[in-house]
C-alpha cells in the first residue's frame, strides 16, 4: 500500500512550509502562518462525473 498524498502549500498562506501535526493523521501545521489544520477524504460523489452527450463543438 502506497503512502497517503502530502498537501502542496498552505489553504490559508499559500507557503509550502508545512509538516506534520503531532495530532495525528490528515493534520498539518503550517511554519510560515502558524496555523493547524486537517486534511479529510469524505469519498466518491453519488452523482459521478458528468460528461457531455450532444457531441461536437457548440458555435
Amino acid at each position: 500500500m502506497s503512502e497517503r498524498a502530502a498537501p502542496f502549500y498552505c489553504p490559508y498562506c499559500g507557503d509550502e512550509d508545512l509538516f506534520p501535526h503531532e495530532t495525528g493523521h490528515g493534520a498539518w501545521e503550517c511554519r510560515a502562518c502558524n496555523r493547524a489544520f486537517q486534511l479529510k477524504y469524505l469519498g466518491l460523489l453519488a452523482r459521478g462525473v458528468q460528461t457531455d452527450t450532444a457531441g461536437g463543438d457548440e458555435i
